[in-house]
């Protein structure tokens, strides 16, 4: 299952807003520096959805505030 995501890092509050069926916001604590951010969007998506977080692929956005993530095992 491929979704968008709009991240917001360094928030205050940890959790996933679902928009609509593939698009979500994620707040992270995390600072966007060196894959930190990332690591916590996986463990919220994770959480989320119910699945590890290997299952939880950043596929495109690395670097940016949207993403493309893809979850498997669901």
């Amino acid at each position: 299952m491929k979704i968008f995501i709009k991240t917001k890092p360094q928030s205050k509050n940890v959790g996933v807003e679902k928009i609509d069926d593939t698009h979500f916001v994620v707040c992270v604590k995390e600072p966007p520096e060196k894959g930190k951010a990332n690591e916590g969007v996986r463990k919220a998506l994770a959480e989320y959805f119910g699945v590890t977080r290997s299952s939880v692929v950043i596929l495109a956005g690395h670097t940016a505030k949207n993403k493309i993530v893809e979850i498997s095992s669901l």
